[in-house]
Formats: C-alpha cells, structure tokens, sequence
C-alpha cells in the first residue's frame, strides 16, 4: 500500500526548544507510517525558496506549526495562501496560547481578515489542551479543532523502578529540592521564586529548621535580569539557600530533574501555552507550584497535582511558601499521580497517535 505523503513545515533542530523538538520527535516517530517531506522557516530570509518547495511538493497533507508574532504571521499568510491555491488539505498546530490575542489586538483590519479567511480554509487547527480550543472558535467549527498535548521525551522520564525508590527515600529528606527550570524572563516568575527563598531563610532563622533548598536552571537573555538574579542573592544572603546550574541539557537535566521533588513555574508568560517543564517535572515524579494560566490548569489540578495559583496569588509570597509547607506533608501521594498523569495523556506514544489518526483521517 502506497504511503500517505505529508510536508512538515516549522522550525527544525538546531536550535532545540520546544517547539522544534516536537517536530523532531514528530518527524522520528512517524517516519516509517508516511512519506514525510520537511520544510524549515526559522530563516526568514529563505522564504521564497520554501515558497517555491511548497510549490513544489507532491504531498497529500500539508502540517504547519503557525507563529506567534505579527511578522511571523505575515510569513504564514504566504504559506496558507499558497497551500490553499494548490487546493491540498492542511492542518495547523499552535504551539502556544496567544494565537487569537496577536490577532485581536496587535494586527492591523487588513491583516487580521487574511487570517480569518486563511483560517477559515483549514481542514483542522491543532491546539494543545482543550482550554485553548477558543482560540479558534468562531473561526473553525468545533470538529475541526483539535487537541494533541505535548509530550515528554523519554529521556527525561523516570522509570516505574526510579520513582518508587524517590518516593521511599522522601521521608528521611529533612530538606526538599525545590526547581525553577526555565527562561529568566520576569513574566516566568523567577522573582517570585527568590522571594519564596527569602521566606525560607526568614523561617530557618526563626525556627533553626531548613526546610527547602531552591535550584535554579535556564538562560539569562538580558544583562539586567542576570544582574537582578545575582545582586538579589548577595543582598539578602541567599548563597545557602539557592544553587544556580546554568543551562542544564542531557545527562545533567536527568540529574537535576530526578533529584528535586517541588517544581515552581509561577508563569504569566502571554505566549505561554502548556510548558514542556511541568510535564518533565510531573513525569518526575515531582509536585508542581504554578498559576492558572494558559492550559496549566488542564494539566495541573489544585490540592491533587500541587498549588495552581490564580490571578495575582503568585504575588503573596509568604503565603504561597505557607501552602508549600503544607504541600510538602504529601509529596508521596502527590509524586505518583503526577508521573501516572504523564503516563496515561502526556507520553511519546500518545503525541505520535494523536498526529498519526489526525493525518489519517484527514
């Protein structure tokens, strides 16, 4: 039987972030099902030769992962219009939860119809949880929208066997590992994560009893924030509270992710859409510490999966750290649901089956 051919167009490796390692992972996992053809725009400045390899492709299935941005948007009205003149049928993905907001308030009238038309022209709109399924109402009817959750490589899950033990040795744990894994970009709430810091130094003075250490790992992508991070430690003597890895991949992402056991991501990002983190951290077997934004609530449920502070709570840093000492009396019942959660809807398989019956049956 001939194989169903399908181009894949987004940013591919290198660089690895999110969004390109879930085209690779894409990719990878279903190369051998179709005849997959890859069509990379992270150079903006090659668009018209991809234009011309879109021309070009003989493919059944056209699968597009759509920007963000107003000038990125441009480029994916060129894209859309050019697909839809070769009347092939085409799926987008949203790797994100900004789509409709960049739409409503930063396009112009005329740029903002291209994509109601272009839009309305879709066989299908993926989205990544069935929260940000409005992003696309009114544009799509609800049959074509439709819900493929990120995944978790599985490099960077524990096995059954390593989570039972970390949850054996959580009672002789007098301090608890707490992780902020990600970019420093205020909107991600790293401040927030050093104020949870202080209100632990302020506790172990008071009571001579530690109770949390905080990690923390990602890139800086301005001087002023790094100058932010560190002046803040110096000046309130943090140094023994907190440990900073660095941009931490590979063998030392497994370490770090295995030996924590509390994940903060006290996010407000407003491109953020379901972070690949808190998975990782879930399917780690780690309770999580977040806000009700974007699709975290549908990944996170409140008192089962670990805090999900709603609008401005993050703010109250004394007592968010109080429902962390509270949080921390159940980490074992916690640990499992979360790595159970990972296995059951957020795994490799699952991402590649979702895709898979998705080009199928379009």
């Amino acid at each position: 039987m001939e194989k169903r051919k399908v181009c894949i167009i987004g940013q591919f490796p290198p660089p690895i972030h999110g969004l390109s390692k879930a085209l690779d992972t894409l990719y990878e996992g279903l190369k051998a099902e179709f005849e997959l053809e890859t069509i990379d725009i992270k150079d903006n400045k090659k668009i018209l030769f991809n234009l011309w390899k879109i021309f070009r492709s003989q493919a059944d299935v056209f699968y597009f992962t759509i920007s963000q941005s107003k000038g990125g948007n441009r480029r994916d009205l060129l894209i859309l219009n050019l697909i839809a003149r070769k009347k092939k049928k085409c799926l987008v993905h949203l790797h994100g939860g900004y789509y409709r907001q960049m739409l409503e308030a930063e396009l112009g009238k005329g740029q903002r119809e291209k994509n109601y038309r272009a839009i309305k022209n879709l066989d299908g709109a993926i989205v990544l949880s069935r929260s940000l399924q409005p992003l696309f109402r009114g544009m799509l009817p609800e049959e074509k929208i439709f819900v493929v959750h990120n995944c978790v490589d599985d490099e960077y899950l524990l096995s059954s066997t390593q989570l039972q033990e970390k949850i054996r040795l959580l009672p002789q744990k007098s301090v608890l590992n707490v992780l902020y894994l990600s970019n420093f970009i205020p909107e991600k709430g790293y401040k927030e994560v050093l104020a949870l810091a202080q209100c632990e130094k302020l506790r172990a003075q008071t009571d001579a009893e530690r109770r949390f250490h905080f990690h923390f790992a990602g890139a800086f992508f301005s001087e002023t924030e790094k100058k932010f991070f560190f002046d803040y430690i110096e000046r309130n003597a943090l140094q023994d509270f907190i440990t900073y890895h660095g941009v931490v991949e590979g063998d030392k992402k497994r370490e770090i992710l295995k030996y924590c056991h509390i994940f903060v991501l006290l996010t407000r990002y407003p491109k953020e859409g379901q972070p690949i983190s808190v998975l990782e951290a879930m399917g780690n077997g780690m309770a999580i510490v977040t806000t009700d934004h974007a699709a975290i609530p549908d990944m996170v449920e409140e008192g089962v999966g670990g805090i999900v502070c709603k609008e401005k709570e993050e703010k109250d840093s004394q007592s968010l750290y109080t429902k962390m000492l509270g949080l921390s009396q159940n980490l074992s019942k916690i640990a499992l649901h979360n790595f159970e959660m990972i296995q059951k809807e957020y795994s490799k398989a699952q991402y590649l089956h979702r895709l898979k019956s998705l080009f199928t049956e379009i």
